[in-house]
């Protein structure tokens, strides 16, 4: 066998991985789009209207939404006491669906929160009106700092470059400032796109993150010198302004509350920076484990970079296919 056989085939196996990743789901329901509205119309006192595009739904649906346990509804009279309207709203018939559902929460003060809920996190949280503004910040903080967690350690081409960045730069000096430089950029454009300041069309913005990782994995099997490896710092920051509007198209389908929406932002922020020191700790740690080992650790790498490169590769064909087609 050539020395290319085993890249070939590497090669060949990260496609596959790619095209097991990126494939979409076939799901058992239509899709409908349904609005779940509740308005404030006395203290505490709230009238609930649900909507579905599909007769079928409205008909089969019994319980469309499972309010917190303090809330009682009546027919179309939502009653929550002196606790207000605050709690989880859960919408476990959403799994397994292809519906997509907003939510529409309107307060006597003026106050209202509008939600896109999807299919994989079918739920709601609300956290009312408390008299204190500061009451409420300790919930906001917690649920959307999880979530920025949650977002980078799910979101698969997120990881990909981040632990291809951790890959290429392997000073710690050198790293600490990429990570640096892809973190002010991201968080700037995640800002920005998050407050309606600037945006940009999704699909180019996908094609391009997917494209970052294709870059980053073929500098770090180039034997010679480049840009990217003298300055790895100015390359992290040019992707990182691209997967900041990433970044803002997922907080958009989850939403920010409208009263807390610098906190929630900011959270949010934190939380990806969390999830993504992580990443960076695990892939540190894996490599000085590896580099112990006798032999092996190198064909390792190399096997990572070509299975990240397969699918950043794959998702870049399907992505401006995507573009090219519409």
């Amino acid at each position: 066998m050539t020395a290319s056989g085993p890249r070939v085939w590497l090669a060949s196996l990260g496609f596959l991985l790619s095209t097991f990743l990126s494939a979409s789901v076939a799901l058992a329901h239509p899709m409908d789009n349904v609005a779940l509205t509740i308005v404030e119309r006395a203290p505490r006192q709230f009238v609930v209207d649900f909507t579905a595009g599909s007769a079928a739904l409205l008909r089969d649906l019994k319980q469309p939404v499972l309010f917190p346990p303090h809330c009682q509804l009546r027919g179309r009279a939502l009653d929550c006491g002196e606790a207000g309207l605050s709690g989880q709203l859960e919408f476990p018939w959403l799994k397994g669906s292809r519906t997509r559902m907003m939510v529409d929460v309107r307060w006597l003060d003026g106050t209202r929160l509008v939600r896109l809920v999807s299919v994989k996190d079918p739920r709601v949280r609300l956290y009312g009106r408390a008299r204190s503004p500061w009451a409420t910040f300790g919930p906001v903080m917690r649920d959307y700092t999880w979530l920025g967690v949650e977002h980078i350690l799910a979101g698969w081409d997120h990881l990909c470059f981040v632990v291809a960045l951790t890959l290429l730069v392997t000073d710690r000096k050198r790293l600490i400032g990429s990570v640096t430089a892809f973190t002010a950029a991201h968080s700037l454009t995640l800002a920005l796109a998050a407050l309606g300041l600037w945006s940009i069309a999704l699909p180019p913005v996908e094609a391009l993150i997917a494209l970052s990782i294709v870059l980053l994995c073929k500098e770090c099997l180039r034997p010679s010198d480049s840009l990217t490896k003298r300055a790895p710092w100015l390359v992290a920051f040019g992707f990182g302004l691209i997967h900041g509007f990433g970044f803002a198209s997922a907080l958009a389908e989850v939403g920010l509350p409208e009263q807390h929406l610098l906190i929630a932002l900011l959270c949010f922020n934190v939380g990806v920076e969390l999830g993504q020191l992580f990443v960076i700790a695990v892939c540190v740690a894996g490599g000085r484990l590896l580099r112990r080992l006798p032999r092996g650790s190198a064909a390792l790498r190399i096997a990572l970079i070509y299975a990240m490169g397969s699918v950043g590769a794959a998702w870049s064909i399907e992505r401006i296919g995507g573009i090219l087609g519409q």
